[in-house]
């Protein structure tokens, strides 16, 4: 796979974000997701690649899907005729935090990860451990070892204290015992919604004020989170939630008959080339939302590759046709 593909996905994640930016605080999580879906497909089907949809949309959310399995790029239009285009895989989600963007609550994201073919894990749509922790301290902690133990070691790494460090965690009720070890240690808590992709992205962000993410979320999200942290060089220690028959079934479909193993990001998204693209719906800690004005749009993204390695923050103005644009800044 070619990294200057690296823009092409750019544009798709832009145009996704653009189109449910639209119905941000309308109250409709379905509405926006659908949009969101819709405009990424038809952005997709113009990229010059042979690709298949290996992450897709939630079944949990009965949300409109860009399906498993389903092909995407050019070839699957037939274009490009007699031109042996890149097989790639691909994994998305074109609204990360449908919840957020019904509100208008922060650190919505339209997110796309791709990799050569059979660079990201077929992960079952089931739930899945997760602890997400930066350059400095991947080395140093386990999803095994109790929480205060790994919260000791990223201070130790950061040449900080516990009660410095800020953990997200996702309020839902199977946390509380997790948020009542973790202020135990002193440690600070962010408590979120939704978006739990966005979170770890921030925590192997140096400066972004976030030093792990910890508890339990989707296994999609999982390897676009895994994704990420190849490019960023941080870590994900994740394990799939498999505790009843159905669950075993989804695995063994999806070839994984270790349920019990720890996965890190070089398992979730092996890929020799990885690369990641997200743009922001509304404001958030790494990226501002989609803003709208008399010209046109404008965009806040985050674009990283591993091969070469490369991160790029990009701002774009999408100017309408026939209209003059007033740069501001």
């Amino acid at each position: 796979m070619n990294s200057d593909l690296s823009l092409d996905f750019l544009r798709v994640v832009e145009q996704a974000a653009i189109a449910c930016a639209h119905t941000m605080g309308q109250g409709d999580r379905h509405k926006s997701d659908q949009v969101a879906v819709e405009a990424m497909r038809k952005c997709l089907d113009t990229v010059a690649i042979d690709g298949t949809i290996v992450i897709g949309e939630g079944e949990r959310d009965e949300a409109p899907m860009l399906f498993i399995g389903e092909k995407v790029g050019l070839a699957a239009k037939g274009g490009e005729a007699g031109r042996e285009l890149a097989q790639v895989d691909i994994a998305v989600d074109p609204l990360e935090g449908t919840n957020l963007c019904a509100t208008g609550a922060p650190n919505a994201i339209a997110v796309l990860a791709a990799s050569d073919r059979g660079g990201l894990l077929h992960a079952p749509d089931l739930y899945m451990e997760k602890l997400v922790v930066g350059p400095s301290s991947k080395h140093a902690v386990s999803l095994d070892a109790p929480v205060s133990e790994n919260l000791r070691a990223i201070a130790r790494c950061l040449e900080r204290d516990v009660e410095d460090l800020v953990v997200i965690v996702l309020d839902r009720p199977r946390h509380e015992t997790l948020i009542e070890q973790i202020r135990a240690t002193g440690a600070r808590i962010r408590l979120i919604g939704d978006g739990d992709l966005s979170a770890g992205i921030a925590a192997a962000v140096v400066g972004s004020g976030v030093h792990a993410v910890m508890g339990t979320g989707g296994a999609p999200e999982g390897v676009l989170t895994a994704a990420a942290m190849r490019c960023l060089n941080g870590e994900i220690f994740a394990r799939l939630v498999v505790n009843k028959p159905e669950h075993e079934e989804r695995c063994r479909a999806m070839g994984i008959t270790d349920f019990r193993r720890v996965y890190t990001a070089k398992d979730l998204a092996s890929g020799s080339t990885i690369i990641f693209a997200a743009t922001g719906v509304t404001d958030g800690t790494l990226m501002r939302g989609v803003r709208f004005f008399g010209d046109g749009t404008r965009t806040s993204s985050l674009v990283m590759q591993s091969d070469p390695p490369r991160i790029r923050f990009i701002d774009t103005i999408h100017v309408e046709q026939s209209r003059m644009v007033r740069v501001r800044f």
